[in-house]
């Protein structure tokens, strides 16, 4: 199911977690070759990425939230 990024935090080991609106999170690295996302990079780079739909595995699982507001 399609979820649009709210926000961005840094998790324990200091990398990119998207926030989105169903509540849930997802990693969102720069790890080329695998992952190419150096938007993540920049404060610029993820605000223009506020709204971006992604694919949210965790509302397809029926998952509880992973935050509350």
């Amino acid at each position: 199911m399609k979820q649009k990024i709210t926000g961005f935090h840094k998790d324990e080991l200091d990398d990119w977690v998207a926030e989105l609106e169903c509540r849930h999170t997802q990693h969102v690295r720069h790890n080329p070759p695998w992952t190419n996302r150096p938007w993540v990079s920049s404060e610029q780079g993820r605000t223009c990425k506020l709204g971006l739909e992604l694919e949210c595995l965790k509302c397809d699982r029926d998952e509880p939230v992973d935050f509350f507001y």
